[in-house]
């Protein structure tokens, strides 16, 4: 059992690396008992994702609910011959993950197949969904068994996966309108979408940001840098689409140079060293 699972954690890994470099990074910087327990939560809801946006020639809903039943008996056995599953459910069972949180998930990635305009309440259903309960799993596994503390920053949690979200929202925004029909923020004409329009928008995701930080401050040594280095990448990512005209904005989508990415890890440790956060 011991090579299976270093084999189904590895997996985890490899899914992180090749579709995310930026977590990828950050995940190299939590101290090494954090590392597995990260990339096997990543590798579950990027595959999630993927089925409800790539896989265009298969039933979808089919293909989302057999995961979810795949997902929820693999943790109730405590095994899966599928490398993913396997890892993940290790580390719901490890670190009590709680089951509401991965049902919430999986609904927001089942409302992709239908919901195309969201309202308001929608929006936020979505959002907690797909990005804030993953920022409280990870933080299951960063608090190690202490309730307090996870109870204490489950609010910055939250508000730093909705941060993240958002912006993935604005940096997607042409081809989740373009090529999916999806309009994620509400009241949001993408057709006529105005600096104010992105202002609005950017405001809230500031708020998001601004107290996000503040959790990172609180979070135990061994996993702020990791945390830390997530949150500058997505800033700087922030920063670039602020400065960015709206009007682009819909026409193409914004990224961080790999070599830009590079510095701000250098400059995210020299800061962790100096105690600045």
């Amino acid at each position: 059992m011991t090579l299976y699972d270093e084999t189904c954690f590895e997996c985890s890994k490899l899914i992180t690396a090749k579709y995310s470099t930026s977590f990828s990074k950050g995940i190299k910087s939590f101290d090494k008992r954090f590392r597995n327990p990260i990339y096997a939560i990543y590798g579950f809801v990027r595959y999630a994702d993927e089925i409800v946006d790539t896989f265009h020639e298969h039933d979808k809903l089919q293909l989302i609910s057999g995961f979810r039943k795949d997902a929820f008996e693999a943790i109730e056995r405590g095994i899966s011959t599928n490398p993913v599953l396997q890892s993940f459910q290790q580390v719901v069972n490890k670190y009590k993950i709680h089951h509401e949180l991965i049902d919430s998930f999986l609904l927001s990635m089942e409302m992709d197949l239908d919901n195309k305009i969201y309202n308001r309440e929608s929006y936020c259903t979505y959002i907690y969904g797909s990005a804030e309960v993953i920022g409280l799993m990870c933080l299951k596994v960063f608090c190690e068994g202490n309730e307090e503390q996870y109870q204490q920053l489950k609010p910055r949690a939250c508000s730093l996966g909705a941060a993240f979200q958002k912006i993935n929202f604005l940096r997607d925004v042409k081809s989740d309108f373009e090529e999916r029909g999806r309009t994620y923020f509400p009241n949001i004409d993408f057709n006529n979408f105005t600096e104010a329009d992105k202002q609005h928008i950017e405001r809230e995701i500031k708020h998001d940001f601004d107290e996000a930080y503040e959790g990172i401050k609180a979070l135990p040594s061994d996993a702020k840098l990791g945390v830390y280095v997530a949150y500058v990448y997505y800033l700087q990512l922030f920063k670039k689409i602020s400065q960015t005209p709206a009007s682009v904005i819909i026409q193409k989508r914004i990224r961080i140079s790999d070599t830009r990415k590079l510095a701000l890890y250098f400059k995210a440790v020299l800061q962790k060293k100096l105690k600045a956060i």
